[in-house]
C-alpha cells in the first residue's frame, strides 16, 4: 500500500513549522512535499538588522533541505489548485511547469504586499519582505548618504539625505530606528560639505506609534525615535509620490529620494481562486484548521481565518506568533487525519511583543510586563534567539562583533532598483532578466512580520524607474520599454518594440549596410528584415551569412547571426535587453549545424560582431577567415566553416574579435 502524500504550499512561519512537526510525527509513514519559491526559511523579524548592516543575509536564512531532512523540497510557486483532482499546479523558478498530487493539502502561502491607490507609490517605492529588498535598501541608503556628502548644492544634499517611512507599525518603527543609527554613523566618519545631517521621517495616520501595543510601550518607542532625531508625524500620510519627493496629506512637500512603505499586507490571492467561503480575503477554517466540507484541505497562517476561542466572534490576527503556533496544531491535525495521534483545537495565550529599536534600546512586554531600555533589549534579543529554528550561534556572533567593531558601510550593487519593484507577488525573489512573470502566486516563503507589515524604498539615483505590475522600465533588462502610455506599448527604436529606421536589428534605411528597407505592406504581413516576418539576408538575426557558424555564408559580410535566433515578434537573443527568453518562455534551441550566436549580434552597424565559439580556456576567439566588406566574393562558398574555427563555446565571447587574414575588422580598436 502506497504511503499518503502530503503537500504543503509555502515555507513561512506556518508552513515551515507544519513541515517540521509532520516530519517528526509521521516518521516515514507519509511522503511530505514542501512547495516554495526559495530554498530557505526567512526569519523576517530580523530583516531590519540586515538592512542596517548588523546581520549578514545568511544569518536570517535557514536552509530548508538542511533542517527538514525527511521532507522533499520543490522550488516553485503554486498558481492553481484542483481540489477535485487532488493536484497542485506550480511554476518553477525558470518558467517550467509541474503538478503535485496530494492526499492532504496544507495551504500556508502567507501574505502579499498591500498596495493603496496613491499616485506614484507603486513607481517610487519598494517592499521590505525579502532579502533582495533589504539588500537594496542597504545599498540605496548608503549611496544616498555618499552622494549627499559629495554634493555642493544644499537642496540636492537635503533631498538625498532625507528618508521618509510611511507606517508606524513594527516594521516601520524598526526601519526608522535602525536607519537613523546607520546613517548617523556614516556621517560621523565622512561629514557632509554643507554641514547637514541625515533626516528620517516616520508618518502614520494612526494617533500614536505602534497602536497595536500597550500605550506605555508606544510612548517608549516614540521617545527613542525622537532622541535619535526622527521626525515623527502622526495623523499624516502620503498623498502623492514623485521622483523628487512626496506630497503629504497636510499639504506640505518633502524633497526626498527614499520612500519606505510600511502600510500592511493582505492574504495571498491564491486562496481566492478556490471558490470557498472567505473572510476578508482569508480562507474560513474551523478551530482544527480544517476547511469545512473538505476533509483533505487544511489552512494556516495569514491565508486562514482561524476562530479565536478566547474571543468568540473574532479571528486570530495575521502575526508571526500565531502563524508559528498554527503550524504546530495543523501538523498534529493532519497526522490525526491519517490515524496518527489525536485532533486538537487551536487555542493561544498572548505571550507579549518585542520591538528592537537598535543598539541597547528596545520596547517589550513579556507576559504583560512593560519594559524598556537595556533590559528590554536583552529580552528582545533573547526572544529572537529562542524563536529562530537555526543559525543562533552565528546571529549571536554578529551581534557581538557589531558591539565592538564599526559597521562596514559599502555598496555591494547586487540588487538593482528594477529587480525589486513594489508589487503583489514574490517579494522574496529578486527579478532577473528574462524571468517569468508571477502575478498572484503564492508568496509564503519569507514568513510574516509580527504585525504583518511590509516596507519599501524609493529608487532614487537609480537609472531605472519601476512600473506597477513589476515590469522593468525603459532600457532595463527583461522588460519591454513603455511608450509613456498606460498600455505599456513600446516605442519605436526602443528595445522590445518596433525597430526604427537606422536602428540595430530594425528596418535599415537606404544607403545603410543591410540593403533596401522593408516594404511594410498594409496587409499586415511583415516584410523581410522585420521582427515576426521572414528575415532578410545580411541582416542581424536573419539568414546566417556564409562562412559563419550555423549557416550558409553570405556575400560581403564579415559575420552574421544564425537564423532561428529570433522568435516571431520577439527580440533577438543577446539584444539590448540581455534577456535569454521572451515573456518567460524557454529558450529556443538553435540549429544543430552551428553554435549559438554571439550576444550583441544586433549591435550597431559597422561594429565587428563577437564570435560565439569561445574556447573553454577563456582565450579570445578568432573570427573565421573570409572577405571583408570591400572584398570580392568569397573563395570558398561551401557550407562548411573554415578549418581554423574554434569549437562551440558559451554565449558570451570574452573579448573583441581578431581576424586571422591580416586585415583589421571594422570597429576594432
Amino acid at each position: 500500500m502506497s504511503r499518503p502524500r502530503i503537500v504543503i504550499v509555502g515555507a513561512g512561519f506556518a508552513g515551515y513549522r507544519t513541515a517540521r512537526t509532520l516530519s517528526r510525527l509521521t516518521r516515514h509513514q507519509a511522503d511530505i512535499t514542501l512547495l516554495n519559491p526559495t530554498d530557505y526559511f526567512l526569519y523576517l523579524p530580523l530583516l531590519p538588522q540586515v538592512a542596517a548592516g548588523i546581520l549578514e543575509p545568511r544569518r536570517v536564512s535557514v536552509s530548508l533541505s538542511g533542517t527538514l531532512p525527511h521532507v522533499r523540497l520543490v522550488l516553485g510557486e503554486a498558481d492553481g489548485i484542483d481540489l477535485d483532482g487532488h493536484t497542485v499546479h506550480y511554476t518553477g523558478p525558470e518558467g517550467e511547469e509541474g503538478t503535485l498530487p496530494f492526499d492532504r493539502l496544507v495551504l500556508a502561502a502567507g501574505s502579499v504586499n498591500k498596495l493603496l491607490p496613491i499616485p506614484g507609490v507603486a513607481e517610487h517605492a519598494h517592499g521590505f519582505r525579502g532579502l533582495p529588498e533589504a539588500l537594496y535598501l542597504r545599498d540605496h541608503v548608503t549611496r544616498q548618504v555618499e552622494l549627499a556628502a559629495a554634493a555642493d548644492d544644499r537642496a540636492e544634499c537635503a533631498a538625498r539625505c532625507t528618508f521618509v517611512v510611511v507606517g508606524a507599525g513594527y516594521t516601520g518603527t524598526e526601519v526608522a530606528a535602525h536607519g537613523a543609527m546607520y546613517t548617523d554613523a556614516q556621517v560621523r566618519k565622512h561629514p557632509m560639505r554643507t554641514g547637514m545631517r541625515p533626516r528620517w521621517m516616520l508618518l502614520d495616520v494612526a494617533p500614536r506609534v505602534m497602536p497595536e501595543m500597550d500605550e506605555r510601550l508606544s510612548r517608549t518607542a516614540e521617545r527613542v525615535l525622537r532622541q535619535r532625531g526622527v521626525d515623527v508625524r502622526m495623523g499624516t500620510s502620503v498623498k502623492e509620490a514623485t521622483h523628487d519627493g512626496v506630497v503629504l496629506t497636510d499639504g506640505s512637500t518633502v524633497d526626498t529620494r527614499t520612500l519606505v512603505w510600511c502600510v500592511g499586507v493582505r492574504p495571498d490571492p491564491l486562496v481566492e481562486s478556490l471558490g470557498l467561503p472567505m473572510e476578508r480575503g482569508r480562507l474560513l477554517v474551523d478551530p482544527h484548521l480544517q476547511v469545512p466540507g473538505r476533509p483533505e484541505l487544511f489552512a494556516c497562517g495569514d491565508v486562514a481565518a482561524v476562530p479565536d476561542l478566547n474571543q468568540p466572534g473574532q479571528y486570530t490576527p495575521m502575526t508571526a506568533q500565531h502563524a508559528w503556533r498554527h503550524g504546530k496544531v495543523c501538523a498534529q491535525n493532519v497526522a490525526a487525519s491519517l490515524g496518527i495521534g489525536e485532533r486538537r483545537a487551536y487555542r493561544h495565550r498572548d505571550m507579549g511583543f518585542v520591538v528592537d529599536l537598535g543598539g541597547a534600546k528596545a520596547a517589550a512586554n513579556p507576559l504583560g510586563l512593560p519594559m524598556s531600555g537595556p533590559a528590554a533589549g536583552a529580552v528582545t534579543r533573547g526572544y529572537h534567539l529562542a524563536a529562530m529554528p537555526g543559525n543562533r550561534v552565528r546571529v549571536a556572533a554578529d551581534w557581538l562583533l557589531d558591539a565592538v567593531l564599526p559597521r562596514q558601510a559599502v555598496q555591494l550593487g547586487l540588487v538593482r532598483s528594477w529587480s525589486v519593484p513594489l508589487e503583489s507577488s514574490s517579494p522574496e525573489v529578486a527579478r532577473v532578466p528574462g524571468s517569468p512573470k508571477r502575478p498572484g502566486k503564492a508568496t509564503g516563503s519569507a514568513g510574516q512580520r509580527p504585525d504583518g507589515e511590509e516596507a519599501g524604498t524609493h529608487p532614487g539615483g537609480e537609472p531605472a524607474r519601476n512600473h506597477p505590475g513589476g515590469e522593468p522600465a525603459k532600457g532595463q533588462p527583461g522588460g519591454e520599454p513603455a511608450k509613456n502610455e498606460p498600455s505599456g506599448e513600446p516605442a519605436k527604436g526602443q528595445p522590445g518594440g518596433e525597430p526604427a529606421k537606422e536602428q540595430p536589428g530594425g528596418e535599415p534605411a537606404k544607403g545603410q549596410p543591410g540593403g533596401e528597407p522593408a516594404k511594410n505592406e498594409p496587409s499586415g504581413e511583415p516584410a523581410k528584415g522585420q521582427p515576426g516576418g521572414e528575415p532578410a539576408k545580411e541582416q542581424p538575426g536573419g539568414e546566417p551569412a556564409k562562412n559563419q557558424p550555423g549557416g550558409e555564408p553570405a556575400k560581403n559580410q564579415p559575420g552574421g547571426e544564425p537564423a532561428g535566433s529570433r522568435s516571431h515578434g520577439g527580440r533577438a537573443k543577446g539584444g539590448q535587453s540581455g534577456s535569454p527568453r521572451a515573456s518567460g518562455k524557454p529558450r529556443r534551441a538553435v540549429e544543430a549545424a552551428g553554435p549559438r550566436p554571439a550576444r550583441g549580434g544586433s549591435g550597431k552597424p559597422g561594429k565587428a560582431s563577437r564570435a560565439s565559439g569561445a574556447g573553454s580556456g577563456g582565450k579570445r576567439p578568432t573570427a573565421p577567415s573570409g572577405p571583408s566588406r570591400s572584398a570580392g566574393p568569397p573563395t570558398d562558398p561551401g557550407p562548411e566553416p573554415p578549418a581554423n574555427q574554434p569549437p562551440p563555446g558559451p554565449d558570451i565571447a570574452p573579448g573583441p574579435v581578431k581576424r586571422t587574414d591580416g586585415r583589421a575588422a571594422e570597429g576594432d580598436s
